[in-house]
């Protein structure tokens, strides 16, 4: 599908559903390593839709649907089915809010959210990963304050999603809604809060382990075809 408008700038949102398309395509064979690298490095430097349309032109979706690059949300892709969420719901809170005052915290790694987790940064920052995390219910909400201060927010990109927060004299950065493609029985996570002079981001990110599980079923999938014929 080609843009009516190949010159206007691409958004954010748009080159990580881009770079999504790319990370499926690579799992299913349908890319080289090689390929997708060169690929996804182009769809994080691209500033059009013009730039960007043409890495995902020859990659159908699941179902055989080329997924469009522009307005009207995201390709239609069925997301990842291997997210385990029902072992990873439920359960006592382990951490239910954060504080840093002239320092940070960080909350990584697998920890359980609870139903309200409030995080607080004063001259100081802090890292809030929810990549490996567990979550106390289905319904999850984060509030973040940064007071001359900074934050970062990581998700995976199968967990749904919603960023609503103020920036003051700083930024309440959102890279997360709109990219990404929740799979099933992801738990909703909505993050709130206030950035006064300071900021707070919020983005997708794989975890470098699931990185390399691609690259390595990638080589596999290389190595089982053996030499192209010639």
């Amino acid at each position: 599908m080609t843009s009516e408008l190949p010159d206007m700038r691409a958004s954010d949102a748009e080159r990580e559903r881009v770079a999504e398309v790319l990370r499926d395509a690579v799992a299913e064979g349908r890319l080289r390593m090689e390929e997708f690298e060169e690929r996804l490095e182009a769809a994080y430097t691209a500033r059009t839709h013009g730039e960007l349309e043409p890495l995902i032109s020859d990659l159908p979706a699941p179902g055989g649907v080329v997924a469009p690059v522009g307005a009207g949300g995201a390709p239609a892709r069925g997301g990842a089915a291997g997210v385990a969420w029902a072992e990873r719901i439920g359960g006592p809170a382990t951490s239910t809010g954060a504080f840093a005052f002239w320092g940070g915290f960080g909350r990584r790694g697998t920890w359980t959210v609870a139903r309200k987790f409030t995080a607080f940064a004063f001259w100081g920052g802090g890292e809030i990963d929810l990549r490996e995390a567990r979550f106390e219910d289905r319904e999850v909400v984060i509030r973040c304050f940064a007071i001359m201060g900074g934050m970062q927010v990581t998700v995976p990109p199968e967990l749904e999603v919603e960023v609503r927060g103020i920036g003051i004299m700083g930024g309440f950065g959102d890279r997360a809604s709109g990219g990404g493609v929740p799979s099933p029985g992801s738990p909703r996570v909505r993050i709130t809060g206030l950035a006064l002079m300071g900021g707070v981001g919020v983005e997708r990110k794989r975890t470098r382990a699931e990185k390399q599980r691609l690259r390595d079923e990638e080589r596999a999938r290389q190595l089982k075809k053996g030499p192209a014929a010639e």
